[in-house]
């Protein structure tokens, strides 16, 4: 039910533009912003404090604190294809680098029977996208939203 839940949050950020660090519906958000938001609304709360970060996050040092942030407060999954609606979905943008791109699957199926993932893209802001091969591809690791955290 959280899942579900999630993705009608998430769709209510659609349209807020994309804006580095942000966390407000309708004004700005990034990608962490608006997987916060969601966290907020089905909680009450943020998960944690967030520190400042940089657009390259921990690139420089090669630490993947998306991913260790998501295992602190979410509910790994196996496997890297979304099995259901309200999923968190974590990105490896470039071979090599650290994941750094969070979405939340939205409806579900073959990328021919037209999933769809929400996020926050730079240049585009909150927008459904297309679970396309290329997006499955760059999948790292799927999360649930804890029940009753």
């Amino acid at each position: 039910m959280t899942g579900v839940q999630a993705v009608l949050i998430a769709r209510g950020w659609l349209g807020t533009p994309y804006q580095h660090q942000a966390s407000v519906q309708g004004a700005g958000t990034d990608c962490l912003g608006l997987l916060r938001g969601v966290w907020r609304t089905l909680y009450g709360q943020e998960p944690e404090l967030m520190p400042a970060y940089t657009p390259d996050w921990s690139e420089p040092a090669h630490e993947e604190a998306l991913w260790a942030g998501a295992q602190r407060h979410l509910v790994p999954l196996d496997g890297r294809v979304p099995q259901a609606p309200g999923e968190v979905l974590l990105f490896r943008m470039r071979d090599g680098s650290v994941a750094k791109h969070l979405g939340i699957s939205a409806r579900m199926g073959g990328a021919e029977a037209g999933a769809t993932f929400i996020h926050a893209y730079s240049g585009h802001g909150v927008i459904e996208s297309p679970l396309s091969l290329p997006w499955r591809r760059r999948i790292v690791a799927r999360f649930n939203f804890p029940e009753g955290a």
